[in-house]
């Protein structure tokens, strides 16, 4: 018998065979990755980093909490190839805020995890299986049991959270495979500026459901000034708007800084009437009886602000968290134990409020790395903060630790 295979075939098979191999080599290129963790930055001048340990100590610190914080938080959605930010709370399973959260932490745990880019994606895919009502492109804020939006209403921080993952995403992983993350991004900026922008006063509105006849439509929560996401922004669409956006929501904080909290330089969780005058929210304006406070919507600004000047050198972000630390410091007499969940404007705790809570914590320490004259300071600050247990927090403190502890370590890098 002649085994000899006809050419016609060997030629078949030879074109099989490469284009299998082709398909397999353009896969490993999709999951290259191209600023694996941990990624060394060298953050703006003056600016420093915990001194007491190596930096590979600081990365080991990084990477133990993630691999805590992804077996507890990273869920399966209920469809395969979703995965969503479990929220840990009777009644939400999950919420947009924290799926911004876990989007930008995966990506930026590239490399260290190699599923990164598997995880990523689903977290993406449960994004798009929830769509707010006004827009396809920005997320219902919360689910529930069997994955079910609770309504279709949309939260501007996860959006502007999870726009920005997918601009470190096409950084890590590039834009060719099976999302093209910068049109992605795009598309979302896109909508975030027309339901989440006030086309007016540039200020960031609560949520896609405000518009010129609702009441809050002056009206804003602090912690969604977030400068080092709008630059990104603003370096991605290239409209100039969102410059608008940094310029007016600067001196928005830096008059009511000035105005309502002169000493402690605090802001509080809500604003007001940005047309006329701005003001702290009046009690159970929206939350609680503090939205006027810096409560657990505030406490984020220090890290949101000092990212802005580790990233870009924005002089008007040192100047803002400098008084900040200039307090923090004084009122703690520089031990971290003494730090409340909650202030006063005036930078008073708030009464029954003494006890430790991380989205507090955390940020205070992204914000000591803007000068040398807080490196005593921010050792402490980074060893008390690394030493609570995930078990005995909740999703928000533990998220807001996980990222601000990769910043901390200099492995938070600019979009570019």
């Amino acid at each position: 018998m002649n085994l000899t295979m006809p050419k016609i075939t060997r030629n078949c098979v030879q074109f099989s065979c490469f284009l299998i191999l082709l398909l397999i080599v353009n896969g490993l290129c999709a999951q290259t990755v191209l600023r694996p963790f941990p990624k060394h930055v060298v953050y703006a001048a003056g600016t420093i980093k915990p001194s007491h340990l190596t930096q590979k100590q600081l990365d080991e610190q990084v990477e133990m909490f993630y691999n805590q914080w992804k077996a507890r938080y990273i869920k399966p959605g209920c469809d395969r190839q979703q995965y969503y930010v479990w929220f840990e709370k009777p009644g939400k399973e999950c919420v947009s805020e924290g799926q911004g959260y876990g989007m930008i932490i995966t990506a930026l745990m590239a490399g260290y995890d190699k599923q990164a880019k598997a995880v990523y994606d689903g977290l993406y895919n449960y994004y798009k299986a929830h769509p707010a009502g006004r827009s396809a492109y920005l997320m219902a804020w919360a689910q529930g049991k069997g994955c079910k939006s609770l309504d279709g209403s949309a939260a501007t921080d996860g959006d502007m959270d999870i726009a920005y993952s997918l601009l470190l995403a096409d950084k890590q992983w590039g834009s060719k495979g099976g999302i093209n993350y910068l049109q992605e991004a795009r598309k979302m900026l896109t909508a975030i500026m027309r339901y989440e922008i006030n086309p007016l006063s540039y200020s960031v509105l609560l949520s896609d459901g405000s518009d010129g006849d609702s009441r809050d439509y002056y009206d804003m929560r602090t912690s969604d000034f977030m400068p080092a996401n709008f630059k990104a922004f603003d370096d991605a669409v290239k409209n100039g708007k969102w410059q608008k956006v940094i310029d007016r929501n600067y001196s928005l904080l830096a008059k009511l800084q000035k105005t309502y909290s002169p000493d402690a330089g605090l802001v509080p969780d809500f604003i007001q009437r940005i047309d006329k005058k701005a003001r702290p929210a009046k009690p159970h304006y929206l939350e609680s009886k503090y939205d006027g406070f810096y409560n657990y919507n505030a406490c984020r600004v220090p890290w949101r602000v000092g990212t802005d000047y580790l990233l870009y050198g924005d002089k008007r972000a040192k100047l803002f968290v400098d008084k900040i630390n200039h307090w923090i410091k004084e009122t703690t007499n520089g031990n971290p134990d003494n730090i409340s969940a909650g202030y006063t404007l005036e930078g008073n705790d708030i009464k029954g409020r003494y006890f430790e809570a991380l989205s507090f914590i955390a940020p205070f320490t992204v914000a000591a790395m803007v000068d040398k004259g807080n490196q005593q300071w921010l050792n402490k600050l980074w060893d008390y903060l690394v030493a609570f247990k995930l078990e005995d927090y909740d999703y928000y403190d533990n998220s807001i630790k996980m990222l601000n502890m990769i910043i901390v370590s200099g492995n938070y890098w600019k979009v570019e």
